[in-house]
């Protein structure tokens, strides 16, 4: 499996690329801004995109998607809890200072246990609101991945201060949804290094804690 993990946007938010060696089909998982660059990354390893999915509708991660579909042709998946974030896009580029993104509505409803493939595997969306409204994990269970956007990071957890954060649902999505995956399951969050299970439910003070 091919699986390029880099920063994009001025929040440096966690963009991923997975695909198929064989098929070279690939997922574009929160392409919030430099979108030149994620096609310089699917062109060098010569990639067809075939889903877009975003984890939440804050700038920084849907920021990017409507200008990579129409790039690719690909749909993009998204919960469609967080539509009234959509709406807000002017508000928030307005808190980063930032010109307003073209902005798709979602193709496809990134529902809680939506099966998925991707790069060839199983995957399954996992509803976890707390950060926001419509914020969702991706489990990957055989090569034992979670993309996590920005429910859990090293460390910490998603800040529930914005519209649509709720830190009881949050501490609750991990609590139910997200510590029930292994322990060796590799967490990529929205923002940061990648981590595991085990290390943040036994490490992680807001865990730990609740």
């Amino acid at each position: 499996m091919i699986h390029e993990i880099f920063p994009v946007g001025p929040l440096a938010c966690n963009c991923s690329i997975l695909a198929d060696e064989t098929s070279l089909r690939a997922t574009v998982v929160d392409p919030g801004a430099d979108i030149s660059r994620i096609l310089g990354v699917l062109q060098r390893h010569h990639l067809t995109v075939e889903q877009i999915i975003v984890t939440h509708a804050h700038i920084d991660h849907v920021g990017g998607a409507a200008q990579l579909k129409r790039a690719t042709g690909a749909p993009i998946y998204m919960n469609q809890n967080d539509l009234p974030l959509l709406k807000m896009m002017d508000m928030q580029a307005g808190w980063l200072g930032v010109p307003v993104p073209e902005i798709s509505t979602p193709d496809i409803d990134a529902s809680d246990l939506l099966a998925l493939t991707i790069a060839n595997e199983p995957a399954q969306v996992l509803h976890t609101p707390g950060h926001t409204e419509g914020s969702i994990c991706l489990h990957m269970p055989k090569p034992k991945i979670v993309l996590a956007g920005d429910t859990l990071f090293a460390g910490s957890i998603g800040r529930t201060d914005l519209p649509g954060g709720d830190l009881r649902k949050i501490l609750r999505s991990l609590k139910e949804r997200v510590l029930a995956l292994p322990d060796e399951t590799r967490v990529i969050p929205g923002h940061g290094p990648s981590t595991t299970i085990g290390e943040e439910r036994e490490t992680n003070p807001f865990l730990i804690s609740s």
